[in-house]
Protein backbone atom coordinates (compact mmCIF):
# COMPACT_ATOMS: atom_id res chain seq x y z
CA UNK A 1 0.00 0.00 0.00
CA UNK A 2 1.01 3.63 -0.35
CA UNK A 3 2.24 5.48 2.69
CA UNK A 4 -0.80 5.91 4.97
CA UNK A 5 -2.02 9.33 6.03
CA UNK A 6 -3.70 8.09 9.21
CA UNK A 7 -2.74 5.05 11.29
CA UNK A 8 -4.85 3.55 14.05
CA UNK A 9 -2.68 1.89 16.71
CA UNK A 10 -4.60 -0.58 18.87
CA UNK A 11 -2.79 -1.13 22.17
CA UNK A 12 -0.79 1.44 24.14
CA UNK A 13 1.88 -0.77 25.61
CA UNK A 14 5.45 0.02 24.67
CA UNK A 15 5.11 -1.72 21.30
CA UNK A 16 2.11 0.41 20.40
CA UNK A 17 3.67 3.61 21.74
CA UNK A 18 6.90 2.92 19.83
CA UNK A 19 4.97 2.43 16.60
CA UNK A 20 2.81 5.48 17.22
CA UNK A 21 5.69 7.82 18.02
CA UNK A 22 7.79 6.55 15.11
CA UNK A 23 4.90 7.22 12.74
CA UNK A 24 4.09 10.61 14.25
CA UNK A 25 7.75 11.64 13.96
CA UNK A 26 7.42 11.07 10.20
CA UNK A 27 4.35 13.26 9.89
CA UNK A 28 1.67 10.56 9.97
CA UNK A 29 -1.54 11.26 11.85
CA UNK A 30 -1.89 8.71 14.65
CA UNK A 31 -4.80 7.58 16.84
CA UNK A 32 -3.98 5.20 19.70
CA UNK A 33 -6.62 3.08 21.45
CA UNK A 34 -6.02 1.38 24.80
CA UNK A 35 -8.45 -1.02 26.44
CA UNK A 36 -7.20 -0.31 29.95
CA UNK A 37 -7.48 2.86 32.00
CA UNK A 38 -3.87 3.90 31.37
CA UNK A 39 -1.17 3.47 28.74
CA UNK A 40 2.01 1.50 29.30
CA UNK A 41 0.86 -2.10 29.44
CA UNK A 42 3.27 -4.14 31.55
CA UNK A 43 5.70 -1.22 31.81
CA UNK A 44 3.84 1.42 33.79
CA UNK A 45 3.78 2.87 37.28
CA UNK A 46 0.85 3.77 39.49
CA UNK A 47 -0.04 4.92 42.98
CA UNK A 48 -0.70 1.97 45.24
CA UNK A 49 -3.20 3.48 47.67
CA UNK A 50 -2.71 0.77 50.28
CA UNK A 51 1.07 1.26 50.42
CA UNK A 52 0.78 4.98 49.84
CA UNK A 53 3.61 5.08 47.27
CA UNK A 54 4.06 4.91 43.52
CA UNK A 55 5.20 1.49 42.34
CA UNK A 56 6.02 -0.04 38.97
CA UNK A 57 3.72 -2.90 38.06
CA UNK A 58 6.89 -4.83 37.23
CA UNK A 59 10.61 -4.38 37.73
CA UNK A 60 12.49 -3.83 34.48
CA UNK A 61 16.25 -3.66 34.11
CA UNK A 62 17.59 -2.25 30.85
CA UNK A 63 21.12 -2.32 29.51
CA UNK A 64 22.97 0.50 27.79
CA UNK A 65 23.21 -1.71 24.69
CA UNK A 66 19.43 -1.75 24.26
CA UNK A 67 19.65 0.49 21.24
CA UNK A 68 15.95 0.51 20.30
CA UNK A 69 14.95 1.52 23.83
CA UNK A 70 17.56 4.28 23.94
CA UNK A 71 16.47 5.60 20.52
CA UNK A 72 12.83 5.57 21.65
CA UNK A 73 13.62 7.61 24.76
CA UNK A 74 15.55 10.10 22.64
CA UNK A 75 12.70 10.31 20.12
CA UNK A 76 10.04 11.14 22.70
CA UNK A 77 12.27 13.68 24.44
CA UNK A 78 12.38 11.86 27.77
CA UNK A 79 14.59 13.95 30.04
CA UNK A 80 17.05 12.07 32.23
CA UNK A 81 14.78 9.00 32.25
CA UNK A 82 17.19 6.32 33.45
CA UNK A 83 19.67 5.89 36.24
CA UNK A 84 22.30 3.33 37.15
CA UNK A 85 25.92 2.88 38.13
CA UNK A 86 28.53 4.79 36.14
CA UNK A 87 30.26 1.53 35.22
CA UNK A 88 28.80 -1.89 34.42
CA UNK A 89 28.33 -3.75 37.70
CA UNK A 90 26.02 -6.55 38.71
CA UNK A 91 26.01 -7.29 42.44
CA UNK A 92 24.90 -10.69 43.76
CA UNK A 93 24.31 -12.43 47.04
CA UNK A 94 24.12 -16.19 47.44
CA UNK A 95 21.79 -17.68 50.05
CA UNK A 96 21.99 -19.07 52.61
CA UNK A 97 25.75 -18.49 52.92
CA UNK A 98 25.49 -14.73 52.46
CA UNK A 99 28.46 -14.64 50.09
CA UNK A 100 28.55 -11.50 47.95
CA UNK A 101 30.30 -10.58 44.73
CA UNK A 102 29.99 -8.15 41.84
CA UNK A 103 30.36 -9.02 38.17
CA UNK A 104 32.07 -6.04 36.50
CA UNK A 105 32.78 -6.33 32.75
CA UNK A 106 35.38 -3.97 31.34
CA UNK A 107 34.26 -1.33 28.85
CA UNK A 108 36.00 -2.72 25.75
CA UNK A 109 35.08 -5.76 23.66
CA UNK A 110 38.16 -7.77 24.69
CA UNK A 111 36.86 -9.41 27.88
CA UNK A 112 39.91 -9.20 30.11
CA UNK A 113 37.60 -8.91 33.10
CA UNK A 114 37.21 -12.70 33.17
CA UNK A 115 40.88 -12.90 34.21
CA UNK A 116 40.41 -10.63 37.25
CA UNK A 117 39.07 -12.41 40.35
CA UNK A 118 37.44 -9.27 41.74
CA UNK A 119 35.45 -8.76 38.51
CA UNK A 120 34.37 -12.26 37.53
CA UNK A 121 32.02 -14.85 38.97
CA UNK A 122 33.67 -16.51 41.96
CA UNK A 123 34.54 -20.14 41.44
CA UNK A 124 34.02 -20.01 37.67
CA UNK A 125 36.74 -21.62 35.57
CA UNK A 126 37.81 -19.87 32.38
CA UNK A 127 36.52 -22.62 30.09
CA UNK A 128 33.02 -22.08 31.44
CA UNK A 129 32.91 -18.69 29.71
CA UNK A 130 32.96 -20.49 26.36
CA UNK A 131 29.25 -21.04 26.99
CA UNK A 132 28.72 -17.43 25.87
CA UNK A 133 30.04 -18.31 22.41
CA UNK A 134 27.93 -21.47 22.29
CA UNK A 135 24.82 -19.45 23.12
CA UNK A 136 25.49 -17.00 20.31
CA UNK A 137 25.95 -19.91 17.90
CA UNK A 138 23.00 -21.95 19.14
CA UNK A 139 21.00 -23.94 16.64
CA UNK A 140 17.23 -24.39 16.39
CA UNK A 141 15.73 -26.19 19.35
CA UNK A 142 18.78 -26.12 21.58
CA UNK A 143 17.99 -25.14 25.14
CA UNK A 144 19.94 -22.81 27.38
CA UNK A 145 20.67 -25.61 29.85
CA UNK A 146 22.06 -27.88 27.14
CA UNK A 147 24.77 -25.32 26.27
CA UNK A 148 25.90 -24.40 29.77
CA UNK A 149 28.81 -26.21 31.35
CA UNK A 150 27.95 -27.28 34.91
CA UNK A 151 29.68 -24.98 37.35
CA UNK A 152 29.74 -21.63 39.07
CA UNK A 153 29.25 -19.49 35.96
CA UNK A 154 26.00 -21.21 35.06
CA UNK A 155 24.68 -21.26 38.63
CA UNK A 156 25.78 -17.77 39.62
CA UNK A 157 25.28 -15.77 36.40
CA UNK A 158 24.00 -17.37 33.22
CA UNK A 159 21.01 -19.23 34.66
CA UNK A 160 19.77 -16.13 36.54
CA UNK A 161 20.33 -14.08 33.38
CA UNK A 162 18.34 -16.56 31.30
CA UNK A 163 15.45 -16.63 33.75
CA UNK A 164 15.33 -12.83 33.90
CA UNK A 165 15.65 -12.20 30.16
CA UNK A 166 13.56 -15.09 28.83
CA UNK A 167 11.12 -15.55 31.75
CA UNK A 168 11.49 -19.28 31.21
CA UNK A 169 13.52 -21.88 33.05
CA UNK A 170 16.83 -22.80 31.34
CA UNK A 171 15.86 -26.43 30.81
CA UNK A 172 13.06 -25.34 28.45
CA UNK A 173 14.24 -21.92 27.20
CA UNK A 174 15.47 -21.67 23.61
CA UNK A 175 19.15 -20.84 23.59
CA UNK A 176 18.99 -18.68 20.45
CA UNK A 177 16.95 -16.07 22.30
CA UNK A 178 19.48 -15.76 25.10
CA UNK A 179 22.26 -15.80 22.52
CA UNK A 180 20.68 -12.78 20.83
CA UNK A 181 20.72 -10.88 24.13
CA UNK A 182 24.35 -11.82 24.78
CA UNK A 183 25.38 -10.82 21.24
CA UNK A 184 23.92 -7.32 21.62
CA UNK A 185 25.14 -6.64 25.13
CA UNK A 186 27.84 -8.68 26.86
CA UNK A 187 29.61 -9.57 23.62
CA UNK A 188 29.85 -5.86 22.78
CA UNK A 189 31.79 -5.15 25.96
CA UNK A 190 30.92 -3.45 29.21
CA UNK A 191 29.95 -0.22 27.45
CA UNK A 192 26.82 -2.05 26.25
CA UNK A 193 26.17 -3.66 29.64
CA UNK A 194 25.66 -0.76 32.02
CA UNK A 195 22.47 -1.59 33.96
CA UNK A 196 19.76 1.06 33.96
CA UNK A 197 16.39 1.49 35.65
CA UNK A 198 13.71 4.15 35.40
CA UNK A 199 14.75 7.13 37.53
CA UNK A 200 11.25 7.90 38.86
CA UNK A 201 8.97 5.22 37.47
CA UNK A 202 8.23 3.40 34.24
CA UNK A 203 5.38 5.71 33.30
CA UNK A 204 7.45 8.81 33.99
CA UNK A 205 10.26 7.52 31.76
CA UNK A 206 8.52 5.61 28.96
CA UNK A 207 4.83 6.51 28.87
CA UNK A 208 4.12 10.12 29.84
CA UNK A 209 6.77 11.57 27.49
CA UNK A 210 5.32 9.44 24.65
CA UNK A 211 1.81 10.69 25.44
CA UNK A 212 3.05 14.28 25.36
CA UNK A 213 5.00 13.65 22.15
CA UNK A 214 1.90 12.33 20.40
CA UNK A 215 -0.18 15.29 21.57
CA UNK A 216 2.43 17.73 20.27
CA UNK A 217 2.40 15.98 16.88
CA UNK A 218 -1.35 16.02 16.42
CA UNK A 219 -1.99 12.49 17.65
CA UNK A 220 -4.58 11.25 20.09
CA UNK A 221 -4.60 8.61 22.84
CA UNK A 222 -7.89 7.11 23.98
CA UNK A 223 -7.91 4.90 27.05
CA UNK A 224 -10.79 2.68 28.14
CA UNK A 225 -11.42 1.85 24.47
CA UNK A 226 -11.48 -1.89 23.81
CA UNK A 227 -11.46 -3.28 20.28
CA UNK A 228 -14.23 -5.84 19.85
CA UNK A 229 -13.85 -6.83 16.20
CA UNK A 230 -12.03 -6.13 12.95
CA UNK A 231 -13.95 -6.12 9.69
CA UNK A 232 -12.21 -6.69 6.37
CA UNK A 233 -13.00 -6.67 2.67
CA UNK A 234 -10.91 -7.15 -0.46
CA UNK A 235 -7.74 -7.84 1.52
CA UNK A 236 -7.95 -4.71 3.68
CA UNK A 237 -9.23 -3.67 7.06
CA UNK A 238 -12.32 -1.55 6.53
CA UNK A 239 -13.74 -1.13 10.04
CA UNK A 240 -12.59 -1.24 13.65
CA UNK A 241 -15.50 -2.08 15.92
CA UNK A 242 -14.96 -0.70 19.41
CA UNK A 243 -17.39 -1.06 22.29
CA UNK A 244 -19.87 1.73 21.65
CA UNK A 245 -18.32 3.14 18.47
CA UNK A 246 -17.15 2.09 15.02
CA UNK A 247 -14.17 3.54 13.17
CA UNK A 248 -14.35 3.20 9.38
CA UNK A 249 -11.06 3.18 7.49
CA UNK A 250 -10.52 4.97 4.24
CA UNK A 251 -8.11 3.95 1.47
CA UNK A 252 -5.22 5.94 3.02
CA UNK A 253 -5.62 4.53 6.54
CA UNK A 254 -3.91 1.60 8.23
CA UNK A 255 -3.86 -0.32 11.51
CA UNK A 256 -1.09 -1.43 13.84
CA UNK A 257 -2.42 -4.19 16.06
CA UNK A 258 -0.30 -4.08 19.23
CA UNK A 259 -2.41 -6.16 21.61
CA UNK A 260 -1.17 -9.09 23.75
CA UNK A 261 -0.47 -12.46 22.17
CA UNK A 262 -3.50 -14.03 23.84
CA UNK A 263 -5.80 -11.34 22.41
CA UNK A 264 -4.56 -11.03 18.81
CA UNK A 265 -5.93 -14.41 17.57
CA UNK A 266 -9.39 -13.54 18.92
CA UNK A 267 -9.39 -10.51 16.62
CA UNK A 268 -7.67 -12.23 13.70
CA UNK A 269 -8.96 -15.82 13.48
CA UNK A 270 -6.34 -18.11 12.03
CA UNK A 271 -3.41 -16.06 13.25
CA UNK A 272 -0.57 -18.23 14.55
CA UNK A 273 0.81 -16.72 17.75
CA UNK A 274 2.36 -17.96 20.99
CA UNK A 275 -0.24 -19.70 23.11
CA UNK A 276 1.75 -20.79 26.17
CA UNK A 277 2.73 -18.23 28.75
CA UNK A 278 4.85 -17.71 31.85
CA UNK A 279 3.97 -15.64 34.89
CA UNK A 280 5.97 -12.97 36.68
CA UNK A 281 5.39 -12.16 40.34
CA UNK A 282 6.55 -8.89 41.88
CA UNK A 283 6.53 -8.16 45.61
CA UNK A 284 6.69 -4.59 46.89
CA UNK A 285 7.59 -3.84 50.51
CA UNK A 286 6.95 -0.38 51.95
CA UNK A 287 10.00 0.74 53.91
CA UNK A 288 11.28 4.00 55.38
CA UNK A 289 14.54 5.83 54.89
CA UNK A 290 15.70 5.46 58.49
CA UNK A 291 15.83 1.66 58.71
CA UNK A 292 19.01 0.67 60.58
CA UNK A 293 21.51 -1.12 58.40
CA UNK A 294 19.42 -0.46 55.33
CA UNK A 295 20.21 0.53 51.81
CA UNK A 296 20.03 4.29 52.27
CA UNK A 297 17.99 4.13 49.06
CA UNK A 298 21.10 4.30 46.96
CA UNK A 299 20.58 0.62 46.29
CA UNK A 300 22.07 -2.57 47.72
CA UNK A 301 25.74 -3.30 47.15
CA UNK A 302 27.01 0.23 46.92
CA UNK A 303 24.73 2.09 44.56
CA UNK A 304 23.77 -0.32 41.76
CA UNK A 305 20.13 0.03 42.77
CA UNK A 306 19.53 -3.73 42.53
CA UNK A 307 21.06 -7.01 43.55
CA UNK A 308 20.73 -10.53 42.20
CA UNK A 309 19.73 -13.25 44.66
CA UNK A 310 21.11 -16.75 44.10
CA UNK A 311 19.49 -19.68 45.89
CA UNK A 312 16.30 -17.92 46.95
CA UNK A 313 12.70 -17.79 45.80
CA UNK A 314 13.27 -14.34 44.33
CA UNK A 315 15.89 -13.54 41.71
CA UNK A 316 16.28 -9.76 41.90
CA UNK A 317 15.81 -7.05 44.50
CA UNK A 318 15.36 -3.42 43.45
CA UNK A 319 15.64 -0.46 45.81
CA UNK A 320 13.40 2.52 45.08
CA UNK A 321 12.41 5.46 47.32
CA UNK A 322 10.45 3.92 50.21
CA UNK A 323 9.99 0.61 48.38
CA UNK A 324 12.00 -2.58 48.12
CA UNK A 325 10.71 -4.56 45.16
CA UNK A 326 11.41 -8.18 44.36
CA UNK A 327 10.94 -10.02 41.06
CA UNK A 328 10.24 -13.72 40.62
CA UNK A 329 10.50 -14.66 36.94
CA UNK A 330 9.38 -17.90 35.28
CA UNK A 331 6.85 -17.80 38.09
CA UNK A 332 4.33 -20.42 37.01
CA UNK A 333 5.84 -22.47 39.82
CA UNK A 334 4.74 -20.00 42.51
CA UNK A 335 1.94 -17.92 41.00
CA UNK A 336 -0.82 -19.91 42.71
CA UNK A 337 0.69 -19.59 46.17
CA UNK A 338 -1.12 -17.49 48.74
CA UNK A 339 0.11 -13.89 48.52
CA UNK A 340 0.70 -13.56 52.26
CA UNK A 341 2.63 -16.81 52.41
CA UNK A 342 4.76 -15.70 49.49
CA UNK A 343 5.47 -12.31 51.08
CA UNK A 344 6.54 -13.97 54.34
CA UNK A 345 8.76 -16.44 52.47
CA UNK A 346 10.55 -13.73 50.49
CA UNK A 347 11.01 -11.10 53.21
CA UNK A 348 13.95 -12.92 54.90
CA UNK A 349 15.68 -12.99 51.50
CA UNK A 350 15.11 -9.23 51.20
CA UNK A 351 16.56 -8.55 54.65
CA UNK A 352 19.61 -10.70 53.90
CA UNK A 353 20.24 -8.97 50.58
CA UNK A 354 19.59 -5.43 51.80
CA UNK A 355 21.22 -5.80 55.22
CA UNK A 356 18.02 -5.14 57.21
CA UNK A 357 17.02 -6.47 60.60
CA UNK A 358 13.42 -5.23 60.75
CA UNK A 359 10.06 -7.03 60.82
CA UNK A 360 8.16 -7.39 57.58
CA UNK A 361 6.46 -4.08 56.67
CA UNK A 362 3.34 -3.48 54.59
CA UNK A 363 3.54 -5.32 51.29
CA UNK A 364 1.86 -5.82 47.96
CA UNK A 365 2.07 -8.87 45.68
CA UNK A 366 1.40 -8.30 41.97
CA UNK A 367 0.85 -11.43 39.88
CA UNK A 368 0.95 -11.32 36.08
CA UNK A 369 -0.17 -14.77 34.98
CA UNK A 370 0.45 -14.17 31.27
CA UNK A 371 3.39 -11.82 31.55
CA UNK A 372 5.25 -13.17 28.49
CA UNK A 373 5.11 -16.04 26.07
CA UNK A 374 7.04 -19.11 27.20
CA UNK A 375 10.41 -18.73 25.46
CA UNK A 376 10.61 -22.33 24.24
CA UNK A 377 11.54 -23.46 20.74
CA UNK A 378 7.94 -24.41 20.01
CA UNK A 379 6.57 -21.04 21.10
CA UNK A 380 9.35 -19.09 19.42
CA UNK A 381 8.41 -20.77 16.14
CA UNK A 382 4.84 -19.48 16.51
CA UNK A 383 5.88 -15.81 16.52
CA UNK A 384 4.62 -14.05 13.39
CA UNK A 385 6.33 -11.29 11.47
CA UNK A 386 4.82 -7.81 11.27
CA UNK A 387 2.88 -8.32 8.03
CA UNK A 388 -0.50 -9.99 7.79
CA UNK A 389 -2.77 -11.13 4.98
CA UNK A 390 -4.30 -7.66 4.97
CA UNK A 391 -2.43 -4.91 3.17
CA UNK A 392 -3.13 -2.22 5.76
CA UNK A 393 -2.81 -4.29 8.96
CA UNK A 394 0.55 -4.68 10.71
CA UNK A 395 1.35 -6.54 13.94
CA UNK A 396 3.47 -5.30 16.84
CA UNK A 397 4.28 -6.73 20.24
CA UNK A 398 7.11 -8.39 22.10
CA UNK A 399 5.54 -11.71 21.07
CA UNK A 400 6.12 -11.07 17.35
CA UNK A 401 9.26 -12.21 15.55
CA UNK A 402 11.80 -9.69 16.80
CA UNK A 403 14.60 -12.20 17.33
CA UNK A 404 14.64 -11.20 21.00
CA UNK A 405 12.78 -12.46 24.05
CA UNK A 406 9.77 -10.60 25.45
CA UNK A 407 11.58 -7.60 26.92
CA UNK A 408 11.21 -3.82 26.75
CA UNK A 409 13.83 -3.81 24.00
CA UNK A 410 11.90 -6.43 22.03
CA UNK A 411 8.60 -4.59 22.44
CA UNK A 412 10.01 -1.26 21.26
CA UNK A 413 11.83 -2.91 18.38
CA UNK A 414 8.58 -4.52 17.25
CA UNK A 415 6.86 -1.14 17.24
CA UNK A 416 9.67 0.39 15.22
CA UNK A 417 9.43 -2.46 12.71
CA UNK A 418 5.68 -2.05 12.44
CA UNK A 419 6.12 1.62 11.62
CA UNK A 420 8.81 0.77 9.06
CA UNK A 421 6.52 -1.80 7.43
CA UNK A 422 4.04 1.00 6.73
CA UNK A 423 6.49 3.77 5.87
CA UNK A 424 9.26 1.84 4.13
CA UNK A 425 7.65 -1.40 2.92
CA UNK A 426 10.59 -2.36 0.70
CA UNK A 427 12.99 -2.55 3.65
CA UNK A 428 10.68 -3.75 6.44
CA UNK A 429 10.87 -7.36 7.65
CA UNK A 430 8.51 -9.76 5.90
CA UNK A 431 5.98 -12.04 7.52
CA UNK A 432 7.01 -15.45 8.75
CA UNK A 433 8.24 -17.40 11.75
CA UNK A 434 10.93 -16.09 14.03
CA UNK A 435 14.34 -16.47 12.36
CA UNK A 436 16.33 -15.88 15.56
Amino acid sequence: MNRPLHVHVVGAGLAGLAAATALASRGVRVSVYEAGPAAGGRARSYLDRELGVVIDNGNHLLLSGNRAAMAYLARIGARDPLTGPAQPRFPFIELPSGRRWTVAPNAGRIPWWVLVPSRRVPGARLYEYLALRRLMRAGPGETVASLLAPGALARRLLEPLAIAALNTMPAEAEARLLGAVVAETLAQGGAACRPLVAREGLSESFVHPARDFLASHGGELRTGTRLAAIETAAGRVTLLRFAGADVALGPDEAVVLAVPAAVAPTLLPGLTAPDAFEAIVNLHYRVTADLPGGTGFNGPAGGAGFIGIIGGTAEWLFARPHVLSVTISAANRVVDRDAGDLARTVWPEVTAAAGLTTPMPAWRVVKERRATFAATAAQNARRPGPRTAFANLILAGDWTATGLPATIEGAIRSGDRAAAALLDPDTAPQTGPNPA
